[in-house]
């Protein structure tokens, strides 16, 4: 939504295609959530919130990256005034910024992309990319409820797909497959951290992610009644003990009792219906991945949001973040801010790139899309996705596989895939509705598939190659920190794929800052 209404502010005609519906798909559909900005005349401020990123960053971020992006989120949130949103204030009646309640952002958000005259395409995935003679030139999808394919031939592209968490039951991401890294791969580009993609995060066992910050308001015990921290030891209780258990004890009066049922309603509703008071009775929790959601890796980006690709530029999760957050979680306060950010000056740069490559009508161009749309061999009916899925899912998500990774079970996960993905790309396509060809679904289930299976060997070969514990990357096999591995893991490839060090070094000089901001 950003990178459409930077692009049509900068006078360009703007198309925006979601899976969904804009404005109430995606995780932050799901959830309020903190925002991280940098006050212009706060000094004080503007160290403080630099410097608190960096012991999390392990040695990966770029101090002039952090800045930037906390600039540009100060200044969207200063532009959503002058729209006219209304931020809600606190007890003194002052405006209070530092929080997005996500629904209604969104939503707002929508409204500007109307009034701007940007062209919404709800419920109409994008299937692949096109291309002219390697400039990457349009996409091209179909409407999820009619059937309808659609193209759009155009002088830029940003992709804000999202990360994927292989379906892992978090919510609000039942559309986060991955599918920009596949469409993205087939033009041509590389990655950058994808090792940094095993977010766990807290919620009530078989209820919805709640992302743990009511945990803040509790006290967390093993199975044996051990009293245990959030993160590694309460994954261990679960593995060790078979099960962790928390109670919201530090909310001891009635003012935030109410106050964490108002912020976090979804999870509290929850418990209530299962007959559990959380502020007096203990809940189970479990840990459910967010995969490369609220990560670090991603699409390698110049400093204008480029890939490595002419004409194609990316945006949010779909971004590589070691510049802002490092090797560790981004947290929800600076993740909102690089949505922010990353999508208004993606947004700005492809309507720079469009402008410099001129009319664009006439163009020949070529589809890209490949594995689940275009099989090389004829398809093959014994290749379901969802049992592909399900084999993914097993290695994706146990806390075994991918929480603490152990370099026996990195291979085996590698060889698999790479079986997989050989019988995905030559067989798999959707099946066959009778005259009319395949529904929707059937070809969005295919697409999706191959887009997670592709993601998986990209993590898991990234994995491979980092012999050491940094960050959202644990090896049980190698628990310390290396400090001789402070370096970029660059991957890429679809057939053949592989990975190559990069040393970890600012690239946004200082001048090219002052012009960026």
């Amino acid at each position: 939504m950003w990178a459409a209404i930077s692009a049509a502010e900068a006078g360009a005609r703007v198309v925006i295609a979601e899976k969904g519906y804009v404005g109430t798909s995606g995780p932050f559909s799901s959830a309020n959530t903190g925002i991280y900005y940098i006050k212009p005349d706060d000094p004080v401020h503007r160290e403080g919130t630099v410097e608190a990123r960096l012991p999390l960053a392990f040695d990966l971020a770029d101090k002039l990256w952090i800045e930037r992006t906390f600039d540009q989120s100060y200044a969207n949130l200063e532009a959503m005034a002058r729209w006219g949103y209304k931020w809600p204030r606190n007890e003194e009646g002052k405006e209070y910024r530092g929080r997005l309640r996500g629904p209604d952002v969104l939503i707002f958000l929508r409204r500007r992309l109307q009034k701007l005259q940007v062209r919404i395409l709800d419920h109409s995935p994008a299937l692949e990319l096109l291309a002219s003679n390697g400039t990457v030139a349009g996409a091209q999808g179909i409407n999820r409820q009619s059937g309808e394919a659609w193209r759009v031939d155009a002088g830029a592209v940003v992709l804000a797909t999202g990360g994927t968490s292989f379906l892992s039951d978090v919510a609000g991401v039942k559309g986060n497959t991955g599918d920009g890294y596949l469409m993205a791969a087939e033009a041509g580009v590389r990655f950058s951290g994808m090792e940094f993609s095993s977010q766990y995060a807290p919620t009530a066992f078989d209820g919805v992610l709640s992302r743990g910050a009511h945990l803040d308001y509790g006290s967390l015990y093993d199975n044996n009644g051990k009293p245990i921290t959030r993160g590694r030891q309460t994954v261990d209780a679960i593995l060790q003990t078979g099960a962790a258990w928390a109670i919201l004890d530090k909310a001891k009066d009635e003012d935030t009792r109410a106050m964490v049922r108002k912020t976090h309603a979804h999870i509290i509703l929850h418990l209530e219906r299962l007959g559990i008071d959380p502020f007096t009775q203990k809940f189970r929790i479990d840990f459910r991945s967010e995969g490369t959601i609220r990560a670090a890796g991603g699409v390698l980006i110049d400093d204008d949001l480029s890939s490595d690709v002419p004409g194609l530029f990316v945006a949010g999760d779909l971004a590589t973040r070691e510049k802002v957050t490092g090797a560790g979680p981004p947290g929800g306060g600076p993740a909102a801010a690089w949505a922010f950010a990353s999508g208004s000056w993606a947004g700005r740069s492809a309507v720079t790139f469009a402008r410099r490559i001129g009319n664009v009508a006439g163009r020949r161009t070529e589809p890209l899309g490949e594995a689940g749309l275009r099989p090389r061999h004829t398809a093959d009916p014994a290749l379901i996705p969802q049992e592909l899925l399900a084999g993914i899912q097993a290695e994706m998500l146990p806390f075994d596989r991918n929480y603490w990774r152990f370099g026996p079970y990195l291979e085996a996960s590698l060889k698999r895939f790479g079986s997989e993905w050989n019988a995905v790309r030559d067989g798999l396509a959707p099946p066959s509705a009778g005259d009319g060809g395949p529904t929707p679904r059937d070809l969005l289930r295919a697409r999706e598939t191959a887009a997670m299976l592709a993601t998986a060997r990209w993590i898991n070969l990234s994995a491979l190659e980092r012999t050491e514990t940094r960050g959202l990357h644990r090896r049980s096999d190698f628990p310390d920190l290396d400090p001789s591995q402070t370096h970029h893991l660059i991957s890429g490839g679809l057939d053949r794929i592989w990975v190559e060090r990069q040393p970890a070094s600012p690239s946004l000089h200082t001048e090219q800052r002052a012009l960026a901001s």
